[in-house]
């Protein structure tokens, strides 16, 4: 279609800790509601609007 595309893809696990998230609740059945470790999945797609006219 003549339009320019830009596809982007970024997985990364941080440790919530080292940004100063120390909340968690503890479970009825052992161990926390929210894990140390964090998985961050982000997809991007953009497309760029060609001019009007």
């Amino acid at each position: 279609m003549g339009n320019h595309r830009l596809g982007l893809e970024a997985t990364a696990t941080i440790n919530r800790k080292d940004w100063g998230i120390t909340w968690n609740a503890p479970l009825e059945a052992g161990g926390v509601l929210v894990s140390d470790k964090i998985t961050l999945d982000i997809d991007v797609s953009a497309i760029k609007r060609q001019p009007a006219g």
